[in-house]
């Protein structure tokens, strides 16, 4: 054979190895431990859903899906972690809705949508708004009347500054048009705490803490902020009944280091649809207040980009200093 013929079907084979090596990869993924970070401490519910979640995953892919906590500057080092990783799908990350907000209040080293693969959203649940039964307030239009005549006189606590929960409030001044003087705290547990104890007279968060006391005659619960009513909360109204358009939620979701191949976050994907199907993760979710979500991976990433543009301009026009 001619050297030249020689040379070229050494290098054609060559090629047509190269067009078969990544989905080979992909069918053979995973062939060792997976490890999922999570950038909050153990304790929490994204911790108690991943903790639920891992087993079942470990089960499903055949090999250890390892968890990793790695809680500390609001996640900021754990988020940059992951994204930053292999794209090999032996490093991915579990994310909420606070992913989309430090977006609006960091200066990040990443962009959070662009240098992430968005895999699937595991759920949403609506903010639940209660005040003191002392406040003389029963709806939401009571609500923006007395702040529109009394501007920055109702105090609203939040989780801290910048804060899905923080930003949640402040969006919904923004869209009614009203002032109200922003307390934070160290979580919810201290902000809900001085809620009941008449310290401050607002607090948007999540229901599973705060609709028992609405409940209980303790609290006045106002208005949800998903677009609906909630199912599990049929009697109070959502804010956008009488704020035409407001609409927000915490979330819940997984995300994978930027190029990942399309077959592993295809695998993740239709993986984590199945658990979503289980009666035990359901009921899990449903203690949460969270609404099963699930879909292709399109779906998470128009509301990831939603939120990033929405709580950026919340930020803009509220002013909130931004952090490191």
């Amino acid at each position: 054979m001619h050297t030249c013929s020689k040379a070229l079907l050494v290098v054609t084979s060559f090629a047509g190895g190269l067009q078969f090596s990544a989905p080979a990869a992909a069918q053979t993924y995973p062939h060792k431990p997976i490890r999922l970070i999570l950038p909050f401490p153990p304790g929490g519910p994204v911790d108690g859903m991943a903790r639920l979640m891992a087993p079942k995953l470990s089960a499903d892919f055949g090999q250890t899906v390892v968890l990793d906590n790695r809680s500390g500057a609001s996640g900021m080092i754990a988020i940059e972690t992951g994204a930053r990783a292999n794209p090999d799908g032996y490093t991915m990350l579990m994310v909420s809705s606070s992913y989309g907000a430090s977006a609006a209040t960091h200066v990040l080293s990443y962009d959070p949508v662009n240098d992430v693969t968005p895999v699937i959203l595991l759920g949403r649940a609506p903010q639940l708004m209660a005040l003191h039964p002392a406040a003389g307030i029963a709806t939401v239009k009571e609500l923006i009347g007395y702040a529109r005549a009394h501007p920055g006189k109702l105090n609203y606590g939040s989780s801290g500054t910048g804060g899905s929960v923080h930003l949640a409030t402040e969006f919904f001044s923004q869209s009614a048009g009203i002032k109200m003087t922003h307390v934070p705290y160290k979580g919810q547990g201290p902000a809900l705490n001085d809620l009941l104890g008449g310290q401050i007279q607002l607090f948007s968060g999540s229901p599973m803490v705060i609709y028992p006391h609405v409940k209980s005659n303790r609290l006045r619960g106002i208005g949800i902020t998903g677009a609906t009513r909630s199912k599990a909360m049929p009697e109070i109204p959502a804010i956008a009944e009488t704020v035409a358009g407001f609409e927000t939620y915490s979330w819940q979701a997984v995300v994978g280091p930027k190029g990942l191949p399309k077959g592993i976050t295809t695998r993740w994907n239709q993986a984590v649809n199945r658990l979503l199907e289980l009666p035990e993760m359901r009921e899990r979710m449903a203690g949460d207040s969270m609404e099963v979500a699930g879909g292709p991976p399109e779906r998470f990433l128009e509301i990831l980009r939603s939120d990033v543009a929405k709580w950026r301009k919340v930020v803009k026009a509220a002013n909130i200093k931004l952090g490191g």
